[in-house]
């Protein structure tokens, strides 16, 4: 299994952006679909956004698109999601994870996980 460890979390006035990075271990990044996945107290685990290997397939979740993007440099074993117009709601901690195969938005079809950065968002 791939490790990866996330970044780039912290506070942030409502309307601000964050920029989250994953570095992940390995030489077989490229064959690996990923996915960011985010979880606030007390609620569910959810799909945030997804990426294919290649960088060329992307899903986002609805109240994400148009304000969250992800993206992967496959060089540096790293995938990102930049996150723009934050809102309160978006606080939680932000999980990524990594699957073989095709990006999906479901979290029990992810092997690897991360051990989470915290986004806070004040309003």
């Amino acid at each position: 299994q791939v490790q990866l460890v996330e970044s780039g979390g912290g506070l942030v006035q409502a309307g601000g952006s964050l920029r989250l990075s994953c570095a992940a271990s390995g030489r077989t990044f490229s064959s690996y679909a990923m996915g960011w996945f985010r979880q606030a107290p007390g609620k569910e685990r959810e799909f945030v956004a997804a990426i294919s290997g290649s960088g060329g397939i992307l899903y986002h979740r609805d109240s994400a698109k148009g304000r969250f993007t992800i993206s992967r440099d496959n060089a540096k074993n790293t995938v990102y999601l930049q996150m723009n117009s934050l809102k309160a709601e978006d606080t939680a901690v932000y999980y990524c994870a990594a699957r073989v195969g095709n990006p999906k938005s479901t979290r029990y079809q992810y092997a690897s996980w991360g051990q989470g950065t915290q986004v806070t968002v004040s309003s």
